[in-house]
């Protein structure tokens, strides 16, 4: 199995061994999932779940699978969430960072909207046995206006992908992750610029969004943000290679 999954060029394929003898019922579920994995399928896919700050994350087919670079939204919301807040997860694919926040902070309000159907269904089963509500829709399209002017912590896994990149990107992303969850446009801020346009219509007046990007790209993330009014602080952690851009009203977000 080790020797077929490295051939496939699977880095760590002792580990991915390990991984599908576990989540396997028989030695012909078994079989399946090698087979699945050789062909290119990625490993949360296959076996269901994916780690993430410490939880198993239900993963469905087809579904864009979390990120450990992700953790930066979750570790940083945490300085800012207490119980009673309320939390959106906007681009919330699988609700992964909103289903940390609700682990570790008892309490909070949680909401998460999505725009892909599967990762819609797939966010509910993680987020409403925990309280979470899920909506499907584009953006803020998808949220009931009571939520308008409300959310203390808003979370943010928008595309930044531009869209030449994304045949450079490996094949278990490009082939088998749907494209609405990595495709930016030309420069990969496409949906970085229409956060920005309606965050603070949607933000409480001390309200915080954190909005992962690239180390290359934050800068100009931050720009985005701060020509709407915001003021923002870039955020690096160099052990997961994850970077976000923390926005928190200025003086002229206030005024829109």
């Amino acid at each position: 199995m080790v020797e077929r999954l490295r051939a496939a060029g699977c880095v760590f394929a002792e580990d991915e061994a390990a991984l599908l003898t576990d989540a396997a019922t028989d030695s012909d579920d078994l079989e399946r999932m090698i087979l699945s994995r050789v062909a290119g399928l990625p490993l949360e896919q296959i076996v269901g779940w994916a780690e993430f700050g410490g939880l198993r994350i239900l993963v469905d087919p087809g579904v864009f699978v979390p990120r450990r670079r992700t953790e930066i939204l979750a570790n940083e919301a945490l300085t800012w969430t207490r119980s009673g807040s309320v939390v959106l997860d906007l681009c919330c694919g699988t609700g992964a960072v909103g289903a940390v926040l609700a682990a570790r902070v008892p309490g909070i309000e949680l909401y998460a909207s999505e725009l892909d159907a599967p990762a819609v269904e797939n966010a509910r089963r993680n987020l409403e046995p925990i309280g979470g509500s899920v909506f499907a829709g584009d953006l803020f399209g998808a949220l009931p206006g009571s939520l308008r002017g409300r959310i203390d912590v808003l979370v943010v896994n928008a595309p930044y992908v531009p869209t030449a990149a994304i045949a450079l990107m490996p094949p278990e992303a490009r082939d088998w992750e749907p494209s609405v969850a990595l495709d930016g446009g030309a420069d990969g801020l496409d949906v970085h610029r229409r956060v920005a346009a309606e965050a603070a219509g949607w933000l409480a007046e001390t309200g915080i969004l954190l909005i992962e990007t690239s180390r290359l790209q934050a800068p100009t993330t931050a720009q985005i943000f701060e020509t709407r009014g915001f003021d923002t602080r870039i955020v690096h952690d160099d052990e997961i290679d994850g970077t976000a851009v923390l926005v928190t009203r200025g003086r002229a977000a206030d005024e829109e």
